[in-house]
């Protein structure tokens, strides 16, 4: 990556690459002249929050993803603020605030729908032993609810390019690990002691894997180092809080690219166990191909401007694991295919919630796009027409093709059919169906035989 992220060369600035460090906290300010953040890339309510604190005598600073984005000629997605105010200051401040969060409690600042975050520095315990790696059962750190400085701050943060906050008071930047180099440079690298840091809180190593694929970086050799030694951690990370990661991870617009390296690190496991039994060293199983093809079309999507259903994504990932369960049960239990697929829906949903908590609404939407899998081979009669009116039928539809992709034959052929139907006029739409009840014959006709007529006499002729 190779950007101007100044408009001045700051010879005091050694290249984090250069170093060789592992991020660690020294602060380096740059002036309104040396670098390229200008008011005018803030959204209007960030900066009306910015003021206001500095107005009444607190430090603010815009921080973390929204200076880095900015850097990088990126549209920031959120505006984060960190100040020395309290949550209750900050609520003295805005009545349009509401305050959130036990352990560490976060300002949000409502307009509208657009809430801009503010967090209180965070600082350290002097408590050695509570600093430790603890954990509540949502999977917070349980050392959170501790404020301090702004240094302290930026030590209690990930990465070096989510450590510069955006000074309102002269608009410079204050860089306490280097990350203005590490993001001129591409590279995310954890502060502190990497194996520490994951030890702490295990959801860092796929923050490391989601910003290196999210900003097209390359993670530092330190930062990467422990990750498929500590990937087993991720087993005690709370379910729930798994699954928003898991939403970040693969539905932001990179979703194949963060597969990719999840897989490489070991940590695409964590995430959806029963999908990684079925991984082949070739990589190219019917489960695999199904997952790149799925989030290459979800990232096309995203990258487009349109919506996307993240139970679709979950009901691809786990078609083909659905079909080698029901298989099993077919022959131990002697099932049918329907009752057999019944039963494994059951089973596979229940581990996988297990892992990634994922909400009922999405796991309903899963086992309707699975059943009209099974209902879309049945097309006579009314059946075609009333598919149409189904409120699920093109997530339906749209995995058909998927499987036709893959599967070919009569797979792909059903998806071909199903697309002519859907753009057909009414009356060629009749025509299909009625073709399905009365295929045209394959080869020429077989003439009947005829039979000599047995003639009888009439009556007046006996």
């Amino acid at each position: 990556m190779c950007r101007k992220l100044f408009t001045n060369t700051n010879k005091d600035q050694k290249s984090s690459n250069q170093d060789g460090s592992n991020g660690e906290v020294n602060l380096n300010i740059i002036t309104r002249q040396e670098h390229t953040v200008s008011r005018s890339h803030i959204s209007e309510n960030a900066l009306k929050v910015l003021y206001r604190l500095h107005n009444h005598g607190y430090d603010a600073f815009l921080v973390g993803g929204g200076v880095r984005d900015i850097l990088l000629d990126k549209q920031p997605k959120d505006f984060d603020i960190a100040t020395n105010a309290t949550p209750e200051q900050i609520k003295e401040l805005f009545r349009n605030c509401r305050l959130i969060g036990r352990r560490f409690r976060l300002a949000h600042i409502m307009f509208g729908r657009d809430i801009i975050e503010v967090a209180t520095f965070r600082g350290h315990h002097q408590e050695p032993e509570k600093n430790q790696s603890a954990q509540s059962k949502e999977g917070m750190l349980l050392r959170d609810n501790v404020y301090g400085t702004v240094e302290e701050d930026a030590e209690r943060r990930d990465f070096t390019v989510n450590a510069m906050y955006y000074n309102i008071a002269d608009f410079s930047i204050h860089d306490y690990a280097n990350g203005v180099n590490d993001l001129k440079d591409g590279i995310i690298r954890m502060i502190g002691d990497p194996e520490t840091r994951y030890r702490e809180d295990p959801v860092r190593m796929i923050r490391a894997i989601r910003f290196a694929a999210k900003l097209d970086m390359s993670i530092a050799p330190a930062t990467a180092a422990p990750i498929k030694e500590l990937a087993h951690l991720m087993t005690s990370v709370p379910a729930a809080r798994l699954f928003e990661e898991s939403l970040k991870l693969l539905q932001a617009g990179q979703g194949l690219a963060t597969y990719k390296l999840l897989r490489q690190y070991d940590l695409f496991s964590a995430l959806f166990p029963t999908v990684a039994r079925h991984f082949t060293e070739a990589q190219n199983s019917d489960v695999e191909q199904m997952i790149e093809i799925v989030l290459n079309s979800t990232d096309k999507r995203i990258n487009d401007g349109k919506r996307i259903n993240p139970a679709f994504m979950f009901a691809a990932f786990l078609w083909y694991p659905l079909q080698y369960r029901a298989k099993d049960l077919m022959e131990v239990r002697k099932l049918s295919y329907y009752d057999a697929i019944m039963m494994a829906s059951n089973e596979l949903l229940d581990d996988q919630v297990k892992q990634l908590a994922i909400p009922r609404r999405h796991t309903a939407t899963i086992r309707d796009i699975w059943q009209l899998q099974l209902r879309l081979t049945r097309r006579t009669g009314k059946r075609a027409f009333q598919m149409l009116e189904l409120n699920k039928f093109r997530a339906g539809f749209d995995m058909l093709e998927m499987r036709g992709q893959i599967e070919g034959g009569p797979t792909e052929e059903l998806a071909l059919w199903w697309h002519e139907f859907q753009d057909a006029p009414s009356v060629h739409r009749q025509n299909m169906v009625q073709t399905l009840g009365n295929p045209k014959p394959t080869g020429r006709r077989r003439k009947r035989p005829q039979t000599k007529r047995k003639t009888t006499k009439p009556r007046s002729q006996e």
